[in-house]
């Protein structure tokens, strides 16, 4: 085959460190913006953001180039650097240390992005930490539950 052909299609989960509350109106859209340029910049492609304000969800193709954990080290790196620069009242935002990152085939896209515009709605019936369990288990991940959360 003389081209490589992918489609690293990833519903990404990740919490702001202790889950406090810091992601508010003003700052979600445009965080939605400059992550959406992270991964542009890294030829990929970001579907849909969104989350209440302790976490973030996206769904995003990512480029083969590069490792998805590396992927994710970025985003959250830069823009937690472009949020204290930006933000002078976020310096105390900082992202949880790990991340949950799931496969997601093109034919059950369109349900995740639903599933990922309708956080606040979803967060009203269940906590992060409920939903974070459910979809590892969905995911047939195993874990130790000592060590999911910080």
């Amino acid at each position: 085959m003389g081209h490589t052909y992918t489609n690293l299609m990833y519903h990404v989960v990740f919490s702001t460190k202790h889950r406090r509350p810091l992601i508010n109106s003003d700052l979600s859209p445009r965080l939605v913006e400059f992550i959406g340029g992270i991964i542009r910049k890294r030829s990929g492609k970001l579907l849909a953001m969104n989350g209440p304000e302790d976490h973030v969800h996206l769904l995003g193709i990512f480029s083969p180039k590069m490792a998805v954990s590396d992927q994710i080290r970025d985003i959250k790196s830069l823009s937690s650097g472009w949020i204290h620069d930006t933000f002078g009242d976020q310096k105390q935002l900082a992202w949880q240390e790990g991340y949950s990152a799931f496969s997601v085939s093109k034919s059950v896209a369109p349900k995740v992005v639903r599933y990922i515009e309708n956080q606040q709605e979803h967060h009203s019936k269940l906590t992060f930490e409920e939903e974070l369990i459910a979809l590892l288990e969905k995911h047939g991940i195993e874990y130790d539950p000592r060590y999911v959360f910080d």
